[in-house]
């Protein structure tokens, strides 16, 4: 996780949040009155974010120390405490609420991209995210789901190629939209071509691409079309694959599966924070 792009988030959240003060905290706590609040989990799950409480709580004030009792990509359990924080009670209250959300939202995003990891066993094909994040928060949302096992997919349309339906239908083929990305970009940059019959996989073979996609799928399907894509070119699946079906995708011998659900609808794992 970029440590300045943290902050800067946090920043603007706190901002949301606080605004000019926190009228409740600031009235009724002296400013040196001191006290030490515990993060815990209410449910079973995966923690992802705990650096958010440090990082947060530095912003707001620096007098504030924090305990890490779980790290990013363990279990917890319920009832568990996941960070001690130290310092005054006012700025230990008022970023309360912001951090519980974030660490929240990452830490069921992991729990769920664990899940996915965990019912494809020991197979090599690998779990990765999509671009259905939270605006804002797609650089945190994608950092939970490797602490959860998976892999990330590109962060957005500035670090890969990917030639879907509506590229190819205005360009006329895959071969000519394929060869046209190869001719104006360097070779840094790695192209996707998604697909969804027989013939589009075979003409994204012959043009090179260096990842196809089965675009919706059946499991049947994904497991012929892998038969037809050369071994150095990367294969996956994508569309309508939940934790239901995972396993039979991972059975096929694709190398990824994408998941929106990963990030679009992962619920909150719930915490808590409260006083001693």
């Amino acid at each position: 996780m970029n440590r300045l792009k943290l902050e800067q988030l946090l920043r603007q959240f706190f901002l949301e949040d606080i605004g000019d003060g926190d009228v409740t905290s600031e009235t009724i706590f002296p400013a040196h009155e001191r006290a030490s609040g515990m993060f815990m989990a209410k449910a079973d799950g995966v923690v992802a974010g705990v650096g958010i409480i440090a990082a947060g709580y530095q912003l707001l004030d620096p007098r504030v120390e924090v305990t890490i009792m779980k790290q990013d990509g363990e279990r917890v359990q319920a009832g568990e405490t996941i960070a001690v924080a130290s310092g005054p009670v006012g700025p230990l209250l008022s970023g309360e609420r912001v951090i519980l959300n974030l660490l929240q939202r990452l830490s069921g995003i992991a729990t769920v991209t664990r899940q996915a990891v965990d019912l494809l066993g020991n197979s090599s094909t690998r779990i990765c995210d999509t671009r259905k994040t939270t605006p804002g928060l797609r650089m945190l949302e994608k950092y939970a789901v490797t602490c959860g096992g998976g892999y990330n997919h590109r962060f957005g349309l500035y670090d890969g190629v990917m030639i879907k339906d509506n590229h190819i239908a205005f360009c006329g083929s895959i071969a000519r939209a394929v060869k046209t990305v190869r001719e104006r970009l360097g070779h840094m940059v790695k192209i996707e071509v998604e697909t969804e019959t027989e013939d589009e996989v075979l003409e994204a073979v012959e043009a090179g691409a260096d990842v196809i996609m089965f675009d919706n799928r059946t499991p049947d399907e994904v497991r012929a079309f892998v038969r037809l894509v050369p071994k150095p070119i990367i294969t996956e699946a994508s569309g309508g694959i939940t934790l239901a079906n995972v396993a039979a995708y991972g059975a096929t011998g694709v190398d990824y599966i994408s998941l929106g659900c990963l990030t679009h609808s992962a619920p909150a794992l719930d915490m808590s924070f409260n006083l001693r």
